[in-house]
């Protein structure tokens, strides 16, 4: 058998020195300013070595985090599937350089048994790796000549002197890339935190979480899971970026849940492959074959459980820990507005309850005042009757008409009597109260929707503690009727100052409240007739609630009272007597 002719060795290129071409080294270090991104930096790089060393073909390959392999990044004269090649370290040539760290030169790939064939034509092969100073292999730079010996020690001293400069601007770059991507992270945590706030619908604000943690971590979907602790069991309740696939359904006991266990333990979960075989049973991850690697935090409020947050990969990931924080703030930031959104309904759910409260209250005046002025004709009607003697004979029918008359008119009496009762404040509801307490009580009801007007609130409390003998409820209620007519006289904000202090009237210790805003003042016209009834100065008023706060201050034996107005605010003035 003929054994194939070994073709002559070329001529090596003319050496170069270990310390590189100066020029060169200048070239790549200008790239750390002029290049717009690592990858653009890379091909530059790899094309000024490979025409200074006069290399037919070459690669810069990084280690992936994730997998760990060697996958090349960027390459000059191979082939097209190049991309799809990943070594382990210490496989192949470049393999072995990434595992040892040490720069190797081999004259004949032919002769070295770690060469795995990409291009036929290679003959010879030097690789330097990209070692920073904490010494961790970052890649390595490869070059080829398609000429035995194509390769001499002074070129690969040159080689190892660029790929250290190329290690630093490499550096350089992905440390402003860094920079760049958390400045976007932030401006898009601050942007995603003022469209959340604006939410108040439940769903829209569901799905606005899970859209804006996609733009947040640029993941594949985003899931979120609310937390009912009245059943111990989470609910999906929207999935973003999987159009294609449903939520969970119904309630997950927490306990069988694969995310459960971040609220158990107050911090974040990290799966690499939820397509795995042991994930099939797990109830509370979506089904789509798109879905990998997953990161799960939890929701809390002052230390509640809210819900969880989980974003998913659509490839094996290694959620590094600025991931992680990032996603715990938004966390914590969507915690609030879900837990905000909560208060806002019960705020609305309060105001609807005073509003009924208030048509409830209308109908005992209106029914007060209306038996006051049955009561009057009645006495005249009873008192005539009485005069009138009438006595008939025992068989007359008329005598049992009268009887009936007489009994009718005490029915009456009887009726007036007791809507009058039922409409005054019974006296045993009356209790003592802390007045900077019922103040603070009622301020924590609407200091949401005083927010959500753009108002701003100060409450300055007594400079010593007052205390009032009064019913609770109905005290509350005048001070909500005022400040509720004080947002209306603020459509465009500005601030309200609740004010309480002690001061002696007519001989006697009086609490005093003053509800004091900014907005435009009562109209001159009516502000000697703010508490008549039905008079009011909005289209949807009723014209009661300063009515019935005047009742309810004089029942307990104290008032009301317009104390200022002006372009500039109005001052309402509360006066209560203070409890011994």
């Amino acid at each position: 058998m003929e054994s194939t002719p070994t073709p002559p060795a070329a001529p090596p290129p003319p050496a170069l020195a270990p310390a590189a071409d100066p020029a060169l080294l200048h070239a790549i270090s200008r790239l750390a300013a002029t290049a717009e991104n690592p990858r653009d930096a890379l091909v530059d790089i790899l094309r000024l070595a490979i025409a200074r060393f006069r290399a037919s073909s070459g690669t810069i390959s990084l280690l992936n985090p994730d997998t760990g392999k060697l996958e090349v990044e960027v390459h000059q004269g191979m082939p097209a599937d190049i991309d799809e090649v990943a070594l382990r370290p210490g496989q192949g040539i470049t393999g072995w350089v990434a595992f040892h760290g040490r720069p190797q030169l081999v004259p004949d790939v032919r002769a070295d048994p770690r060469y795995i064939p990409v291009r036929p034509e290679v003959r010879a092969e030097m690789a330097a790796p990209l070692v920073p100073e904490n010494g961790q292999i970052l890649g390595v730079i490869n070059l080829d000549s398609d000429t035995v010996h194509g390769f001499t020690p002074d070129h690969l001293a040159g080689l190892v002197t660029l790929a250290t400069e190329s290690t630093h601007v490499l550096l350089r770059l992905w440390q402003l890339q860094h920079l760049r991507g958390k400045a976007r992270q932030l401006e898009n945590l601050v942007s995603a935190g003022l469209t959340l706030v604006t939410k108040l619908e439940r769903q829209e604000l569901h799905d606005a979480i899970t859209r804006d943690t996609l733009g947040l971590l640029s993941a594949r979907a985003s899931l979120l899971f609310e937390y009912v602790p009245a059943r111990r069991c989470l609910r999906a309740v929207s999935l973003a970026g999987v159009p294609d696939a449903a939520p969970p359904e119904g309630d997950l006991p927490l306990d069988s849940c694969l995310v459960g266990a971040a609220l158990h333990t107050r911090r974040h979960l990290e799966f690499a492959n939820v397509q795995s075989p042991e994930y099939i049973d797990v109830v509370d991850l979506p089904r789509h074959s798109a879905l990998r690697s997953l990161l799960a935090v939890p929701m809390l409020w002052e230390n509640e459980a809210v819900g969880v947050l989980c974003v998913f990969t659509d490839h094996p990931h290694r959620f590094n820990n600025d991931e992680k924080r990032l996603l715990a703030a938004f966390a914590s930031l969507a915690a609030v507005t879900l837990q905000n959104s909560r208060l806002y309904t019960r705020v609305f759910q309060s105001e609807d309850q005073l509003r009924k409260n208030e048509q409830l209250t209308t109908l005992g005046l209106l029914a007060a005042e209306i038996a006051h002025e049955i009561r009057n004709p009645l006495t005249v009607i009873k008192l005539l009757y009485g005069y009138l003697g009438l006595d008939f004979p025992e068989d007359d029918p008329r005598r049992t008409d009268v009887r009936v008359i007489g009994e009718k008119l005490d029915q009456l009496e009887s009726i007036v009597s007791r809507v009058l009762q039922f409409a005054k404040a019974p006296s045993s509801l009356h209790s003592r109260w802390s007045l900077a307490d019922i103040i603070g009580d009622t301020l924590v009801l609407i200091r949401l929707k005083l927010a959500q007007s753009k108002i701003q609130l100060r409450f300055e409390p007594p400079a010593k503690p007052l205390h009032v003998d009064v019913h609770k409820g109905q005290l509350q209620q005048v001070l909500l009727n005022l400040l509720l007519n004080s947002t209306h006289a603020m459509p465009q904000g500005g601030s309200i100052t609740v004010r309480a202090f002690a001061e002696e009237h007519e001989g006697a210790g009086q609490a005093v409240i003053d509800v004091i805003d900014t907005g435009g003042g009562v109209p001159p016209e009516i502000a000697d007739h703010i508490f008549d009834s039905f008079l009011s100065g909005r289209a949807d008023g009723t014209g009661l609630g300063l009515a019935i706060a005047k009742r309810i201050l004089l029942s307990h034996h104290g008032d009301i009272a317009l104390h200022a107005t002006g372009p500039g605010g109005t001052t309402m003035r509360l006066r209560l007597p203070l409890a011994p």
